[in-house]
């Protein structure tokens, strides 16, 4: 019997293989490679490219969110081109298989035809994607998507590729890199819970806080009209655009001065300050991309009523969509499940 290698001990699921023997050869079509990871939510944003290989204009600062991941499952086949399929299974709950736009899956499978030469794997495959939390709300299933993608790819190399021996000792590092041609913030979910990317590929970064508490708050079920991709060639337009590389290194410098110094009502504002920043540039872009919604405003000003009172409260951001992000300090759990209580009266709260 022939067993599917898992990434590092941290990303294995529970999954189950029914394997058969054809005249005491295992079948080709139970072969199975899987591959995890976790999104990630930046503080500081990944806004402009320098070049198609989604090298960034400035450094970015992300939080990787361990409990909302991604599995992408591999498969050999007879026929002559790989195709994808969504991933359906019944172990892991409240999971989302993936039913993206034709234009994403050809993505999906363009980067697979990469990874494939890259890892010199032979044949042709069904790659099979889903996730535990929604796509295309926010909450940055492109990263943990291509991210998981990548390492599946590299599990089926190790066993199949006519250059096995080279991958080995393929690093975090070089997977950052790799993926980041696919995805560019995916190169920053290979790590938790902090992740530092400046050019080629993350690395990870010890703070102050190194474990937060996070809820994602889905103030819509709709999915963006605009994907994160096409908005980094939109926000170009922007009257705002010229400067933001400069604003993005001033912020990403305090705000690591301040998880350094545990200084969180300065995380609170320089996060603050960082995705209104963001989309004043889509909302400012030609034509305008407008991803917050009325209710996205009204979990927005709840919080930023709390600040006002109570001096403390979560760190509040949002990516290319609609949904909320909020990060607490572990001590400020009994706030979080005041909130959590709140919002859930009207939204969906992954926490």
């Amino acid at each position: 019997f022939i067993l599917s290698k898992m990434p590092d001990s941290e990303y294995q699921i529970p999954f189950s293989y029914t394997l058969y023997r054809n005249n005491g050869m295992l079948e080709e079509s139970t072969m199975k490679w899987i591959g995890k990871a976790a999104s990630n939510i930046a503080l500081i944003k990944y806004v402009g490219k320098k070049d198609s290989t989604n090298r960034p204009i400035s450094p970015s600062l992300s939080y990787t969110l361990d409990h909302l991941f991604t599995i992408v499952q591999i498969s050999p086949t007879q026929e002559d081109l790989d195709r994808f399929a969504p991933l359906i299974t019944t172990e892991i709950k409240n999971f989302y298989p993936f039913t993206g736009s034709s234009a994403a899956i050809e993505r999906f499978l363009k980067f697979f035809q990469f990874l494939k030469q890259t890892f010199y794997l032979p044949g042709s495959y069904l790659v099979q994607s889903g996730n535990n939390f929604p796509d295309s709300i926010g909450a940055a299933s492109s990263a943990s998507s291509f991210a998981a993608l990548t390492r599946a790819s590299l599990q089926v190399a190790k066993d199949r590729s006519s250059k096995k021996h080279l991958l080995l000792s393929f690093s975090s590092k070089e997977l950052s890199a790799i993926s980041r041609q696919g995805s560019g913030s995916s190169c920053r979910s290979f790590f938790s819970p902090w992740a530092l990317w400046e050019d080629t590929h993350a690395k990870p970064i010890k703070v102050a806080y190194p474990k937060l508490l996070h809820q994602l708050v889905i103030v819509s079920h709709k999915n963006k009209n605009v994907s994160s991709s096409l908005a980094h060639a939109c926000v170009r337009t922007s009257p705002l655009f010229k400067g933001r590389a400069q604003r993005a290194k001033q912020r990403l410098q305090k705000l690591l001065d301040a998880l350094k110094n545990k200084n969180w009502k300065a995380c609170f504002q320089i996060s603050w300050d960082e995705f209104q920043d963001l989309h004043q540039l889509y909302e400012s872009a030609k034509p305008p991309i407008s991803y917050k919604e009325a209710t996205s405003e009204e979990v927005i000003q709840i919080i930023k009523k709390l600040w006002q009172e109570k001096q403390d409260g979560p760190l509040i951001t949002m990516d290319a969509g609609a949904s909320v992000h909020l990060l607490y300090r572990p001590d400020q759990k009994e706030l979080a499940q005041k909130l959590y209580q709140e919002f859930s009266l009207k939204f969906n709260v992954l926490r």
